[in-house]
């Protein structure tokens, strides 16, 4: 219970929070994926599919906490790349957010009715190969762990089910209220503005932070 507690620095553990809830808020492949299916097929299709899309998590958490540790001490310097090109990729986020003319995620194309087991297999393929689990697992979860702590695997597993919580909790959430929001945001176009210009905030915000924390590199 000690290493749990003292393993992860809590300012850690609320910025990839802060960097998980911003994520699944934004526009993306798992989340067009869910709300298409539960729109056409009904929330229990929909939360199928979120099964299979939290295996994907799985997937990558197991591969990053594996070699993490052995990537920052082989390969020092990378680890600064790899912060580099996290606050880049929020950046990139946070302009996809506010920018005109993006994705209208709640007007998804109907998909025809698929059984459980391809619902499942649909939902985790599409995790796997959506490029902002990877770069999320790759470039911005490694960033919050510290390597002057120890327990670097420890760390990166608790990090990664904190952001695999999050993510579940709000697909979860947006899966089972698909209908609800969608007919909610066609009547008040107003509302979605704030919410991409908001994100767009915290993200661009995070992506600023990350970038200057210079001396947080440079201690790998």
């Amino acid at each position: 219970m000690d290493a749990l507690t003292s393993a992860v620095d809590g300012r850690a553990l609320l910025g990839i929070a802060a960097v998980a809830l911003g994520m699944v808020l934004s526009p993306g492949p798992n989340m067009i994926y869910l709300v298409s299916r539960s729109i056409a097929q009904g929330r229990r299709a929909g939360l199928i599919s979120l099964t299979g899309v939290a295996a994907g998590f799985l997937v990558y958490l197991v591969a990053v906490t594996a070699g993490v540790a052995a990537v920052f001490s082989v390969v020092p310097a990378l680890y600064t790349a790899i912060k580099l090109a996290g606050a880049g990729y929020l950046l990139w986020l946070a302009w996809k957010a506010v920018k005109p003319g993006g994705t209208a995620v709640f007007a998804p194309q109907q998909l025809p009715p698929d059984p459980p087991r391809r619902l499942f297999g649909m939902g985790f393929l599409t995790c796997l190969l959506n490029p902002k689990i990877a770069i999320m697992y790759i470039s911005l979860l490694p960033q919050f762990v510290a390597p002057e702590r120890g327990h670097v695997a420890l760390q990166s597993l608790l990090l990664g089910l904190t952001q695999i919580a999050i993510a579940i909790t709000v697909n979860g959430l947006i899966a089972v209220s698909a209908g609800s929001i969608a007919a909610f945001l066609n009547r008040r176009p107003g509302w979605l503005r704030i919410q991409r210009y908001v994100m767009g905030t915290v993200l661009a915000g995070l992506a600023v932070h990350i970038a200057a924390d210079r001396a947080k590199a440079v201690a790998v």
